[in-house]
């Protein structure tokens, strides 16, 4: 018997189901996309919870009706999800709202306020404002406020993954590797925060409510019968905890020590590398777990990052998008061929991708600086790409101040990958060899290795990675182009934040510009 393993892949806009083999191939794919959330309120995003489970077995069925020959030899199956998407169910599994996603931009109110002790503490560290954003994007903390007939209703409170995990074993489980999001979760401990940790008051919630959790690379259950009937995968087969899709894409590309990086080039852009000690890159900004339990994933985020493609694709380029529907071939490859045209460092144009600013900068505003006359849309389109990767260039810096390891090479993920032109830019920007995996599927691939680890055929990760990762593209740095760069990020994008943080206060002030 061949020995074949099941990855379900739940995303934000698509959910695959993968089928892998011991050495890393992907043997067989069902995609199936989706819109990622519907709104009913300005700034919500939210999912019909069953419509997830519904859309995993349908391509789970359709896997099993292509290629059942593989379906039969599968030993195990593994699930790796979106981060920090909250589903609420009652006693009985059921889902009692629909999903909370972590694009959603609402807040609760928390009008009472935390222990005087805590918030003492709180006024001490000079952390009041991050505090009390923490508190107002938890989303039981809305629900509480705002659905209090859904919370009492309410028996766990789940992130996706435990959600999908339910469904397939029929218990309230999941893998500590999933746990990243707004949650009292002891990121250094790797268990629910202790019961005077302040995140228990940041986060309000009774310890029952949350899930079981299991160290990733372990079996958590069984396919149920029920599962079995509506995915098609054979009754008795192993669960295996794995991780979040960050986390597997770390994974997956190979990266398991700091002198690697995986950058996913998604709709949040994100930098992470592993470490076998905790340690925080910036004040109280945790590493997250790792899918080998021995580790940790410290993470820079960018947070709307290659979302900016798709804002600058409704805003800029519908001619791209029109023609590229009559070829049948995505816009990104028509823009592609323009990037060509325009020099590095886009005739000076740059760009801060803070359209996303976080709790860390509050008041930080996108900026684009430098033009003239000569610029073009395709320069914007440009500095997109450069800007973002500035900013990824400035967390791989302060990665590497705080672990005192130099970063060597980064291996790309995500749509933004799939691109040989963003690949090159990105290695002409971070001055280091850039290179891909023999999938695109490395979310998958993660959770594929995590599952052949768990059940022996490997003794360790990284003698599943040796095994199961292979590198097939590099991209090198062209000196020439990373000498621009280099002088554009040191002399200007650098300078631009300190400089404007002040401008950026102002405009909120004087606009009312929303937190």
């Amino acid at each position: 018997m061949k020995e074949y393993v099941l990855s379900i892949d739940c995303g934000t806009q698509s959910i695959r189901a993968l089928i892998f083999d011991k050495k890393g191939t992907l043997l067989a794919k069902s995609k199936q996309e989706f819109k990622p959330y519907f709104s009913i309120n300005s700034g919500w995003a939210e999912q019909e919870v069953t419509f997830y489970w519904d859309t995993i077995c349908s391509a789970c069925n359709d896997l099993k009706e292509k290629y059942a020959d593989l379906w039969e030899d599968l030993i195990a199956v593994s699930v790796t999800t979106q981060r920090d998407t909250c589903v609420v169910v009652d006693k009985n599994g059921k889902a009692l709202r629909p999903a909370i996603l972590w694009l959603d931009q609402r807040m609760a109110e928390c009008e009472e306020p935390m222990p005087r002790v805590y918030r003492m503490m709180v006024k001490t560290i000079n952390m009041t404002y991050e505090i009390e954003s923490y508190r107002k994007k938890f989303k039981a903390n809305w629900i509480k406020e705002n659905e209090p007939e859904i919370w009492e209703k309410t028996y766990k409170y789940l992130l996706l993954s435990g959600y999908v995990n339910l469904r397939l074993t029929g218990e309230f489980v999941d893998s500590i590797a999933s746990q990243i999001g707004h949650i009292p979760f002891d990121f250094k401990n790797k268990k629910w925060a202790s019961k005077y940790d302040i995140k228990n008051f940041i986060f309000d919630i009774e310890r029952d409510k949350f899930p079981k959790l299991i160290k990733s690379g372990e079996i958590m259950g069984k396919i149920t019968k029920e599962a079995s009937m509506q995915t098609g995968i054979k009754e008795g087969l192993y669960v295996i905890a794995s991780g979040s899709d960050k986390g597997c894409d770390t994974l997956g590309t190979g990266c398991i020590d700091e002198s690697k990086g995986s950058i996913s080039l998604g709709s949040a852009v994100t930098i992470q590398t592993t470490a076998k000690r905790f340690y925080e890159i910036s004040k109280y900004n945790p590493p997250y777990p790792a899918i080998n339990p021995e580790c940790y994933n410290p993470e820079v985020q960018i947070n709307r990052g290659y979302w900016m493609i798709s804002w600058f694709k409704r805003e800029f380029a519908m001619k791209e998008v029109l023609e590229a529907k009559k070829l049948n071939v995505t816009p990104e490859s028509l823009l592609d061929k323009h990037l060509k045209k325009v020099p590095p460092g886009s005739h000076g144009l740059i760009l801060q991708p803070y359209w996303g600013a976080g709790i860390k900068k509050p008041e930080a505003k996108g900026a684009i600086i430098g033009f003239g006359d000569i610029h073009t849309r395709v320069h914007i389109y440009r500095a997109i790409i450069e800007g973002i990767n500035y900013a990824l260039l400035e967390g791989i810096e302060n990665i590497q101040k705080k672990s005192g390891v130099h970063m060597n090479y980064v291996v790309l993920t995500g749509g933004g990958s799939n691109s040989d032109e963003i690949c090159q830019i990105t290695a002409d920007v971070l001055n280091r060899p850039v290179y891909r995996v023999q999938t695109h599927e490395t979310s998958g691939l993660g959770a594929a290795i995590t599952s052949y680890v768990a059940l022996g055929i490997y003794t360790s990760f990284d003698e599943a990675v040796r095994n199961m990762v292979h590198y097939k593209d590099e991209f090198k740095p062209d000196g020439r182009n990373t000498e621009i760069y280099s002088q554009l990020y040191n002399k200007v994008y650098k300078q631009m934040y300190p400089r404007m943080k002040k401008l950026y206060q102002n405009i909120m002030d004087i606009t009312k510009y929303p937190k």
